[in-house]
């Protein structure tokens, strides 16, 4: 059993499946009252509720011991209006087409709200990866891949990693590709090793964003980096890449968890001491770490902790009706995707906490991807300094850009930035006409 390929551990949520809200459901509501407010044409908005295709497929595997297994996979383009489709593929056993469904659209916004040529995807497969080796999550990997062939392509359908997945699923899915068509084909996908025409900087880009729009953030609300508390829940590459990049920006990291439970320090925790213990552990887990000073404490408690920023980046609907009446913090950046429920977000508005939305605050991965692909595309590579300028620029001015339309329409920030996303795409639409 391979849980080394494990990037982002599964967060618990004390709510059942059968009791959350459908993901699908929450997108689709907000897209009803951003396009309300903005006005728009009842027959863009019809476009824009529907994802262009939609395709299942099964995934036969040929087992260690023999047998055969199938799994369930899906790959679903919402919206090629603005450019390619882009979006991850992730190994989870609540992976389901509702769900990757919802991921998609929430990709055409985040692309959008970036401002990058990018359209929308979403793809998964309904696995229990820490189950699998990794000769039979190769197998899984190349069977998908052939799978969904049809409808990917450098031009098509940018694939890239997400939960579960990392640079050697996409190392498999570029070589399957390139095996299949008899060709080197290094832009099918992103988020690949760079010694096979991946970028410097895409593995921290997600959690390197999250720390620059929180930064931007407290420059807004008039804070000092160095006087800012910041818990992170679900310390996989993304919230380590956070925590991380803020502590040596001088945030005062107290709390961080994961699936094995959590720590929280209110004189704040040793960092770089966390990050050698979970990269020795061979689940890259907090488990059996301690240090002076340090609790343990579960993720359910790190939610409610004292903290001035909460940056939830496990998985989505974390946060909940239940629970949001006692977190503490004021401001929220959602590393997670949809970590919030729309319940959850409208008691937190009423208390006047300060929400960053997934589609801005967790954008740094596509951003960077984008720059990876226009790399293989040119075949000219940039340094790590260079391609995290970029980062910064984009990042900075995409902040900027949704804190002014949430202020300007009196709105929160989520709000803001489907108001701003849902634009560009619709302009995009309206500009190209419906073929034929």
């Amino acid at each position: 059993m391979n849980r080394g390929n494990i990037e982002e551990p599964r967060a618990p949520t004390t709510a059942s499946e059968a009791t959350r809200r459908d993901l699908w459901d929450t997108v689709l509501a907000e897209l009803d009252d951003v396009a309300q407010r903005l006005n728009l044409d009842p027959g863009i908005h019809a476009v824009l509720r529907h994802p262009e295709r939609e395709l299942t497929v099964a995934v036969p595997v040929v087992m260690d011991d023999g047998q055969v297994k199938v799994f369930t996979g899906y790959r679903i383009q919402h919206s090629s209006v603005r450019g390619p489709c882009k979006g991850g593929i992730r190994y989870h056993p609540d992976v389901s087409l509702s769900e990757v469904r919802a991921l998609a659209m929430l990709m055409t916004w985040k692309c959008a709200v970036v401002n990058i040529p990018y359209g929308g995807a979403k793809g998964g497969v309904q696995c229990d990866p820490r189950q699998l080796s990794q000769t039979e999550l190769a197998r899984l990997t190349r069977r998908f891949t052939t799978q969904i062939m049809p409808i990917i392509g450098p031009t098509r359908d940018i694939p890239a990693p997400d939960v579960n997945t990392n640079a050697q699923t996409m190392a498999w899915i570029v070589d399957t590709i390139s095996m299949m068509q008899g060709q080197t084909v290094l832009a099918s996908v992103t988020g690949k090793p760079i010694h096979l025409g991946g970028s410097a900087g895409r593995v921290a880009a997600t959690g390197r964003g999250v720390a620059l729009v929180t930064s931007e953030l407290l420059k807004r609300q008039g804070r000092g980096l160095a006087e800012t508390s910041v818990a992170v829940q679900g310390y996989g590459n993304v919230g380590s890449n956070a925590a991380t990049t803020l502590h040596g920006m001088g945030c005062k990291i107290v709390g961080v968890s994961d699936v094995s439970g959590g720590l929280y320090n209110p004189q704040g925790l040793d960092i770089p001491a966390i990050n050698q213990h979970v990269a020795r552990h061979p689940g890259h887990l907090l488990e059996g770490y301690t240090e002076p000073g340090a609790t343990a404490i579960s993720n359910a408690e790190l939610l409610t902790c004292e903290t001035d920023v909460l940056i939830p980046a496990a998985l989505e609907h974390q946060i909940r009706a239940d629970n949001a009446a006692d977190i503490r913090a004021k401001m929220i950046v959602e590393a997670a995707n949809g970590p919030t429920t729309r319940e959850a977000d409208a008691i937190l508005n009423a208390r006047g906490v300060i929400i960053v939305p997934d589609i801005l605050a967790n954008a740094g991965g596509v951003v960077v991807s984008y720059l990876e692909w226009v790399q293989d595309l040119q075949v000219l590579f940039w340094e790590e300094e260079e391609v995290n300028q970029r980062l910064r620029a984009i990042m900075v001015n995409s902040f900027n850009q949704v804190w002014e339309m949430s202020q300007t329409m009196a709105v929160p920030m989520r709000l803001g930035a489907l108001m701003l996303a849902v634009d560009r795409v619709a302009t995009a639409l309206r500009s190209r006409g419906i073929f034929p």
